[in-house]
This record gives C-alpha cells, structure tokens and sequence, in this order.
C-alpha cells in the first residue's frame, strides 16, 4: 500500500482541528504557513473579514535585501531553537527565517504586532519552526 499519497489528507485533517480553536480576528489575527517542497509561504488572515492583510513568500523579489539568518548562539544571542539545530545551516531553513523576517516587517508597516500562529497541520519543526522564529525576531509577538 502506498502511504504517501494521505499524507497530504492527513495534513489538512490536522489543520481542520487545528482551524476549530483558533481564528484570526481584527485585534489578533492569524499567521498561516504553507510549505511546498522548495518554497514556503506565509500570510496574515483577517478571519472576521475573509481578507489577507500581508502575504511572503521565499519567491518574493524582497527576499533578497533580507540578510537576517538564524544563529547558533553567540554573544548576547540565544541558542538556536531545538527545532532546528543541527540544520540550521540548510538553505531552505534560512530562507524560512527570512521570510518570517519579511513577514513581520510588513505586518509592522501595515500596524500589527500581534497574531495568532496557524501551523497549518505541519509539525512545529524545521522550515516551520524557522518562520516563527523569524517571524518573532522581526518583532512579531505570538
């Protein structure tokens, strides 16, 4: 029997439990993640109005004046997040970091700090893991 053909349905079971306790509304709204297998997107969602407030990508043409990357730890740094040692050195890990980034300097310019994360039925690991760490040094807060 082949098993990866469910694995994307599986997802999306995990993100409709996930979709039932959280939502985005006007005074938080919802930091969402869809990862491919080369780029990864991330978008902030009004809920209560059906709207994309931001949206980034790791294709974005802004992506290139980013030069934020994750750090393993130096003076007056943290550690690098469990989720991601070891592989930080990984170029799509870096360019999740640096669409978190450009996420949260947007989410600024348009007047949001704050959000709620939606995983989107991935494990809070890796590339995802990455974004939201980007996302809160880039000075969102979730």
């Amino acid at each position: 029997m082949i098993k990866k053909q469910y694995a994307n349905q599986a997802r999306l079971r995990r993100h409709l439990r996930v979709r039932k306790k959280i939502a985005g509304v006007t005074a938080r709204p919802r930091l969402c993640v869809f990862r491919s297998a080369n780029q990864i997107y991330a978008q902030i969602v009004d809920d209560s109005q059906g709207r994309t407030l931001v949206a980034a990508s790791s294709r974005d043409a802004d992506m290139a004046a980013i030069k934020a990357a994750p750090v393993a730890g130096g003076e007056g740094e943290e550690a690098t997040p469990e989720a991601y040692r070891g592989i930080e050195q990984n170029r799509r890990i870096q360019q999740a970091f640096k669409v978190g980034h450009l996420i949260a300097q947007r989410a600024q310019a348009a007047g949001i700090t704050r959000v709620v994360f939606d995983r989107g039925g991935y494990i809070y690991h890796g590339r995802v893991a990455a974004l939201a760490d980007g996302a809160r040094k880039g000075g969102l807060d979730f």
